[in-house]
């Protein structure tokens, strides 16, 4: 097992029992203390743990996603906006990628363009859209993600390879200057191989993304067209996004200013 799977692990069992001991990894992966202690280093440099004596625990503000349900209820209006921003880029007979984040499930609520595709391997996605009678939705098949209900593996990928799109709208866990960041390795994968398949990457993320330091790298800002989100970063971060040819749009309550 790679590192970054046992640490994808490990993640699960301290959300589970709260803590984690040096001799429990140890015990579950087969491996050698010192090979432990390294897993809980480079988990508390990620922000993950906080190292205890003998182990770890969960810090009090975790990176954790909450189950999509739970997302949905604690969603703000600011995403809203945001999705319903998106979806108004949407034109008539496009093709699109939709992924499995709920500030996309509101773009995908919102759509009102005719005549359109929608690839996504979001069940939530596909139940909205398959009341849209002008769109034509397209499941991708896969393994079934129970608590963040997105298909994923290789079927999903392999399928993936055969679609070509206008524009891919994508969520971010996380947004800092090396790139977009999540929490699940599987959900990573996809999302990689969505973004060789569009022509146009459109990523919509809330301010609280910015700087939160998750598990997965996916892409560097480079690969990003089109950032939407609800206030303005850091001119520090908007400099870095304009180095990387990324157009920011800011979707607020007086309206939408592009940086």
């Amino acid at each position: 097992m790679y590192q970054e799977e046992r640490l994808n692990k490990i993640v699960d069992y301290l959300e589970q029992h709260g803590r984690v001991s040096i001799q429990d990894i140890c015990h579950i992966f087969g491996v050698s203390r010192d090979t432990a202690r390294r897993d809980l280093l480079r988990m508390e440099e990620l922000g993950l743990v906080i190292r205890t004596h003998g182990g770890a625990i969960l810090p009090k503000q975790a990176n954790k996603v909450h189950e999509y349900n739970e997302r949905l209820v604690r969603e703000s209006e600011e995403k809203i906006r945001i999705g319903v921003f998106a979806a108004s880029l949407v034109n008539n007979g496009d093709f699109i990628l939709m992924d499995a984040s709920t500030t996309v499930q509101f773009a995908a609520e919102h759509l009102t363009a005719t005549n359109v595709v929608v690839v996504t391997n979001s069940i939530d996605n596909a139940d909205v859209l398959s009341k849209k009678p002008a769109v034509r939705t397209y499941l991708l098949g896969g393994e079934l993600h129970p608590q963040h209900r997105f298909l994923f593996g290789q079927a999903t990928i392999e399928k993936l390879r055969d679609y070509q799109v206008d524009k891919l709208f994508l969520g971010a866990c996380s947004i800092t200057p090396d790139g977009l960041f999540y929490l699940n390795e599987e959900d990573g994968f996809v999302k990689r191989e969505m973004i060789k398949r569009a022509k146009q990457i459109v990523v919509l993320a809330d301010h609280t993304k910015f700087g939160a330091q998750m598990f997965y790298r996916v892409c560097g800002l480079e690969a990003i067209d089109l950032l939407i989100t609800d206030k303005q970063p850091e001119q520090a971060f908007v400099e870095i996004l304009q180095q990387n040819n990324v157009e920011l749009l800011i979707v607020s309550e007086e309206g939408m200013t592009e940086e």
